[in-house]
């Protein structure tokens, strides 16, 4: 059976493997304090196995959770006092990269199109077949899915040394920097507010505001809270257990008998309608923009925003009629 926690450690060993070549690069003039940072993150990926283990056995091997706390304290002082620089990448020139799209056409999105495609079928048909842990089927197939487009990518462009894409990767890393870690972030300390009771509390103001059996209310309370909250936060999935302890399960599953599914889920895709207009959502909104050099670092959220707030409208009607 196949663990997710072999997921977590192979994604440890990527970082802790562009580390190494960071330190090497002599291009990067901060390449050690580079290389501390991501070497350290990829370690507290096989190091948080044996705390989480050994928080489940409750009292077998163990590994204390001080050294996790230090280590996040060391990537905020890395990353704070702007010790991550970028170094020199290994790549071909931009007259190569044109004749190879050239060549390969459309091609190119094979590997991009293989990670849904072997995520939908790990998590559809392979979910109950013993193959995965259970209940892990999808974030697996996600890995699973990764893996396979690395394989497919290097096949299409005819490439047959591993260092390339792993060059390659380390480039993009050091262009996105510690953004990449919000999403991680942002959901823990989505999970903090949930158990700091912020949830309760909103539910207490929401309870004294709204009307009792006033679904409507409730579902657009719900859901442009959902939208709020995401664009302070940055991320939906750190809004998703605050609003849905306030007002989604308490209001509109239990008082009001929602179907479970259909309202999380659209209070979910509520949330993601604020992700397209917040420049907290930095890894999806201002790093591309970095990466593709736009002048208007914010041109990504100016052009999502007609997309999102309709998004929004039908996510709330959607609810409204259907999910009672």
């Amino acid at each position: 059976m196949i663990k997710v926690e072999w997921l977590y450690w192979l994604v440890g060993l990527v970082f802790v493997v562009m580390a190494v070549q960071m330190a090497a690069d002599r291009g990067n003039p901060r390449r050690w304090t580079s290389a501390a940072f991501w070497g350290l993150l990829g370690l507290t990926f096989p190091y948080g196995t044996g705390v989480a283990d050994a928080t489940a056995k409750n009292g077998g091997w163990t590994l204390p959770a001080e050294p996790l706390g230090v280590a996040v304290l060391a990537l905020i002082v890395l990353a704070g006092f702007n010790f991550l620089g970028k170094g020199v990448p290994v790549t071909s020139t931009p007259e190569e990269r044109e004749a190879s799209a050239t060549r390969l056409g459309s091609k190119l999105f094979v590997p991009a199109l293989t990670i849904p495609l072997v995520a939908i079928v790990c998590a559809s048909v392979l979910d109950t077949s013993g193959l995965f842990e259970t209940g892990r089927a999808t974030l697996l197939g996600l890995g699973v899915g990764c893996v396979t487009a690395l394989v497919v990518g290097m096949l299409v462009t005819g490439e047959r040394k591993l260092s390339v894409p792993l060059h390659a990767g380390r480039s993009m890393l050091e262009a996105m920097g510690s953004a990449l870690l919000l999403p991680q972030l942002l959901a823990v300390l989505g999970s903090v507010f949930a158990l700091a009771g912020v949830g309760t509390q909103v539910g207490r103001i929401m309870h004294d505001v709204l009307p009792d059996n006033s679904r409507y209310l409730a579902v657009i309370a719900y859901c442009v809270g959902m939208f709020l909250f995401t664009v302070i936060m940055g991320n939906a999935f750190a809004a998703f257990p605050v609003m849905t302890a306030a007002i989604g399960w308490p209001v509109l599953v239990e008082q009001l008998h929602g179907d479970p599914p259909a309202v999380l889920a659209l209070g979910m895709l509520a949330g993601f309608s604020g992700t397209l207009c917040t420049p907290m959502a930095a890894n999806f909104n201002i790093v591309p923009a970095t990466l593709l050099e736009l002048k208007d670092q914010y041109g990504p959220i100016k052009a999502q925003i007609p997309t999102a707030l309709p998004l929004l409208v039908c996510a709330t009607v959607i609810m409204a009629l259907f999910a009672f």
